[in-house]
């Protein structure tokens, strides 16, 4: 089957999350991937468990559609086989520390002179620029310094971390996006470019409403529990046996929650409820009413009604829970492919279902230096120069 980005070729030396992830995309969508892994040990994420058949299974879920090599790139022959590759690549990613690339000779200006048709794209926490470009980042950081741990957690609470790491998925997006921006434009002119991201810019940029209500109104948005800054009830809430999610988000899913849901018309006529911006005016109150209700009976007796309402809702799972969702397993959210040591093993599918050029699995994550010979030989390299190479400890 026909894959978008079948002829793009991509040299990805990044490891952990915010790259892999970005390239995993790529890779899934068609490119040839391959993944430069630093001698011996590899990539970092390879040390993160679980692991099944002592391969990471961190390592396997970002890694998917990849072909791997184990390259001493300090090593002037290992340099130079990095050198051959980027001379037949559309694409090279990296996420070293702002400078190494310089030290390593691998830098844009560099590489541009051997292809001048490459696409560069530098992952870093805080970018090439700027007065923290030289501190050491992590997405935690990044969650730190862009507002985003001030505004998650319960009212009055502490800062609190994202469950997940939301600003290295960020930042492998806005890489995927800018290098797909990059190679349509590579496309038609021939021209290469240097794309500079960090994880602290590409998650800020997501923060769409609460820059809105700083820039509009000098508000500083704080942390608020599950609920909405600007629309209520639009939460959480707890109920016999568990939490659930309502979203009474305009005039009219409102009235349907108090008539229909929990059958409390007269608080549509409540002057503290009567509009949107009452009720967040008054927002304490009209939890401790709808809690009062929800806390009568379990969690499906109110999914079941608020749907036949039609006021969106929904359970909290927890993460298994989710995974294991008839609706998640009938959009082919979860997937099952063969992996040489881990055997049959599963993974998150594709959420974008696309008719024509459909994202598939076509190779597991590689081993540790599973395809370098490979790769070396359609680079013309000798039998013979291939176990001089591993000999001195280059591959």
């Amino acid at each position: 089957m026909q894959q978008a980005l079948q002829n793009m070729k991509v040299i990805d030396l990044t490891q952990v999350l915010a790259g892999p992830y970005c390239t995993m995309v790529l890779g899934d969508l068609g490119a040839d991937v391959i993944k430069v892994e630093k001698y011996p040990h590899g990539d970092d994420s390879r040390i993160m468990g679980p692991y099944v058949e002592e391969e990471s299974y961190s390592y396997m879920m970002a890694n998917r559609n990849k072909r791997g090599i184990r390259l001493n790139i300090k090593e002037e022959a290992g340099l130079g086989i990095l050198l051959d590759l980027v001379k037949t690549a559309d694409v090279f990613i990296e996420n070293f520390r702002p400078g190494v690339t310089k030290k390593l000779g691998i830098d844009y200006e560099t590489l541009r002179q051997l292809n001048p048709g490459l696409i560069y794209c530098s992952i870093s926490g805080y970018g090439q620029t700027g007065p923290y470009s030289q501190k050491g980042g992590y997405d935690i950081m990044a969650q730190g310094l862009s507002g985003l741990m001030s505004m998650t957690g319960e009212k009055n609470g502490r800062p609190v971390k994202n469950g997940i790491a939301i600003h290295d998925i960020a930042a492998g997006m806005t890489a995927i996006y800018s290098i797909l921006a990059a190679y349509i434009h590579k496309l038609s002119t021939g021209e290469g470019q240097y794309i500079d991201l960090s994880l602290v810019d590409s998650g800020l940029a997501w923060t769409v409403w609460e820059s809105a209500a700083y820039f509009g109104a000098g508000e500083v948005s704080r942390a608020n529990g599950s609920a909405h800054r600007v629309t209520a009830p639009y939460q959480g809430f707890p109920t016999k046996n568990g939490h659930i999610l309502v979203g009474a988000g305009n005039q009219k899913l409102w009235e349907k929650f108090c008539r229909d849901v929990i059958e409390r018309e007269e608080l549509i006529h409540d002057p503290r409820f009567l509009t949107n911006s009452e009720r967040q005016a008054n927002l304490e109150e009209l939890e401790q009413v709808i809690q009062d209700v929800l806390i009568q009976e379990d969690s499906q007796h109110w999914l079941t009604k608020l749907d036949e309402a039609g006021v969106p809702s929904s359970p909290i799972y927890s993460y298994d829970e989710a995974l294991n969702d008839p609706h998640i397993r009938s959009r082919d959210m979860v997937i099952e492919y063969d992996h040489p040591l881990g055997g049959r093993i599963e993974s998150l599918g594709f959420p974008a279902k696309m008719s024509k050029t459909p994202g598939q699995v076509k190779r597991p994550a590689p081993l540790l230096g599973q395809h370098t010979k490979e790769v070396l030989a359609e680079l013309q390299y000798s039998e013979e120069k291939i176990r001089a190479l591993e000999e001195n400890k280059i591959i």
